[in-house]
Order: structure tokens, then sequence, then C-alpha cells
């Protein structure tokens, strides 16, 4: 059964930086495509930034340049780096696995992300 543990987050003033991670356990990490999504209140859930098994990133717009998803096949962990934050970031953050073999998709627990004065 996979699981997905999230850590890090929280309170960050504007233009401060935060660093996600996504634990993965219980199969193969590196079949697996990988994605941060968020969600403010009020809102639908949007992808951040995803990495396919094969290292490709598809970033939303709205953080590029800011925001950099990298993956560690030893660690069988992802990390979402996040820069220059914004208010506009405010939301709750969840890891995502997608399997490229079976389609299958799994979410983490979710973070909170805020960023205010």
């Amino acid at each position: 059964q996979v699981q997905l543990v999230q850590s890090g987050g929280g309170l960050v003033q504007p233009g401060g930086s935060l660093r996600l991670s996504c634990a993965f356990s219980g199969s193969i990490f590196r079949i697996y495509a990988m994605g941060w999504y968020r969600q403010a209140p009020g809102k639908q859930r949007e992808l951040v930034v995803g990495i396919s098994s094969g290292g490709s990133i598809n970033s939303a717009d709205f953080v590029k340049g800011r925001f950099t998803i990298s993956r560690d096949n030893a660690k069988n962990t992802v990390y979402l780096q996040m820069n220059s934050l914004k208010p506009e970031d405010t939301a709750v953050y969840y890891c995502n696995v997608r399997s490229d073999v079976s389609g299958i998709e799994y979410w983490g627990q979710g973070t909170q992300v805020t960023v205010s004065s």
C-alpha cells in the first residue's frame, strides 16, 4: 500500500522561502510521476508543479521562476522548494503520485502554507 507523508510548510512572510517534503513508501518510487497541488479556501485544487518518472517537469505559470520540484530516488522523496512567496500562495499543499504502470493516484495528507506579514 502506497503511503505518502508530507512535512514542511507553516507561516512565512512575503518574499520568504519554504521547503515541502513528501516521503513515499509501499511501492517502487521510480515508476511514479509525482506532483504538488494546492487548494486555497473557496477554490478548486490546482496543479503547482509535476515531475515525471523520467524527470520531465511541468510547472504552472504562476510559480515559474519561484518554485522548484525535485525528486530523490534514493530517498524515495519529492521536494518542493518555494521561494519569493506571495500572499496568494497561501493554500493547503498536497503531494500526489501516479503510477506509470497502473495509473492509480495517491494523495498526501496536505500541509498548510500561509504567507502573511
